[in-house]
C-alpha cells in the first residue's frame, strides 16, 4: 500500500467504471458473508441494490459495520523460467464503513436511476413498476475508510 497507492481520482475512476463489487456483512454465525453485486456511487456514497429481502439485508440490520471491495486485474506478471515469480497487474479499493437500508423514495429513485444509467443506459428515463420497487432494496454504505492501490504492469 506504502508503494502503491491510488489517487483519490483513481479511486473514483475504479469505482465509476467497474461494474462489480464485492460486499462483507459479519454473518449470524460468525463468519463473513461476501456477495458480489452491482453498485453506484452518489454524492461519496456506495449504493446497492437488490433483493428486499436476504442474508445480507438481515446481517445489516443486526450489524451494520461492512466491508465493500472492487478490483481490476491488468494482468499476469511472470517470469518465463521461474514459476514462482509471478505476480499481477492490477488496480483495487477497499472501503470500510457502515451500511443502512435506505428508506427514502426519492432516493430509492435516484439511485435506481444512476444504477440503470451505469449498466444499461438504452433504458434511462423509464419508470419503475410498483410491483418491482416493493421487491427491491437500497443499500447506501457510508465509508469510515477507503484505500487505494496498484501493482504496476
Amino acid at each position: 500500500m506504502k508503494d502503491h497507492p491510488l489517487s483519490p481520482e483513481q479511486i473514483a475512476h475504479l469505482l465509476d467504471t467497474e461494474l462489480v463489487g464485492r460486499l462483507a456483512t459479519n454473518g449470524t454465525d460468525g463468519c463473513p458473508y461476501v456477495t458480489p453485486v452491482h453498485f453506484a456511487v452518489m454524492d461519496g456514497t456506495i449504493y446497492i441494490h437488490g433483493l428486499a429481502a436476504g442474508e445480507k439485508l438481515h446481517n445489516i440490520r443486526r450489524d451494520p459495520m461492512v466491508g465493500f471491495e472492487v478490483d481490476k486485474m491488468h494482468s499476469l506478471i511472470h517470469h518465463p523460467d521461474l514459476p514462482c515469480d509471478t505476480n499481477t497487474a492490477y488496480e483495487s479499493v477497499i472501503i470500510r464503513g457502515r451500511a443502512s437500508v435506505v428508506q427514502d423514495t426519492a432516493t430509492v429513485t435516484r439511485v435506481l436511476d444512476a444504477i440503470v444509467a451505469k449498466y444499461t443506459p438504452q433504458h434511462a428515463g423509464k419508470g419503475y413498476p410498483p410491483n418491482m420497487l416493493k421487491m427491491t432494496a437500497v443499500i447506501a454504505v457510508d465509508a469510515t475508510s477507503c484505500t487505494g492501490k496498484f501493482y504496476p504492469a
